[in-house]
């Protein structure tokens, strides 16, 4: 009868144990949340784009290029023009270029339409650093590559023109920092693939696509790239 007493107790005691923390894992950790509750989320590369989060484009391009100075002024901005929103713009002013570290340790760099394409390379990628803001920064480049062949002078009327601070990007291109900068582009430019055949290279997402067709119709295909995560914008109708 004892021995039964204590077994009773002794269960009833286990009971209290469990019920206990059971109540206390519920009550810290909360109920598990329902399928569609539970934020779906990728890492890395896999990582989706938001239906909204604007197109990267990027822009492979050179000074004294007529196609850069033709895709610039008549397809890259008159489409930023009509829809800013739809777009991230990022410039990688280098093209078919190459360059050598001398035995001083500096570095020289042969382009294709010559030394005045390297300054004026150079000065598009101490512009395109310090000039953050996207229209100011679009501005600049499209006003300075209307005519490059004075790359300094051009500079600094579209500075002026577009209130740009002058000192600081004349320090970069006048500094060994103006040819780190360069280099960084060549690699960028280098390290595309499919690799570099013509000038401008023009990236939607890090993604090549037809050329042809972005170089002739960017809006076109910023509004296809888009329209692939979602609904087409109101814009692009």
């Amino acid at each position: 009868m004892f021995q039964k007493r204590q077994l009773r107790i002794i269960y009833l005691v286990i009971l209290i144990i469990v019920l206990v923390l059971v109540y206390k894992s519920f009550t810290q950790h909360g109920p598990p949340a329902a399928e569609g509750d539970v934020e779906q989320t990728s890492g890395g590369n896999e990582a989706m784009l938001k239906p909204s989060a604007p197109v990267l484009v990027v822009v492979y391009y050179e000074t004294l290029c007529p196609d850069s100075k033709n895709f610039v002024l008549h397809q890259l901005q008159p489409a930023f023009d009509r829809a800013p929103e739809l777009m991230d713009i990022e410039f990688v002013p280098f093209g078919k270029a190459s360059w050598t570290t001398k035995s001083d340790g500096s570095l020289e760099f042969d382009c294709q339409h010559g030394p005045i394409e390297c300054e004026g390379n150079t000065i598009h990628a101490c512009v395109v650093e310090a000039v953050r803001e996207p229209r100011t920064r679009l501005a600049m480049v499209a006003c300075m590559i209307q005519n490059n062949i004075m790359p300094r002078d051009i500079f600094y009327r579209c500075a002026k023109e577009h209130g740009v601070e002058i000192e600081s990007i004349k320090k970069c291109y006048d500094s060994p920092h103006g040819a780190e900068l360069l280099k960084v582009h060549g690699e960028a430019t280098h390290a595309l693939r499919p690799a570099v055949s013509f000038i401008p290279t023009v990236t939607l997402d890090g993604a090549q696509y037809v050329q042809k067709s972005i170089l002739k119709d960017l809006f076109g295909n910023v509004c296809q790239v888009v329209a692939g995560r979602g609904p087409k914008p109101d814009v692009c109708k």
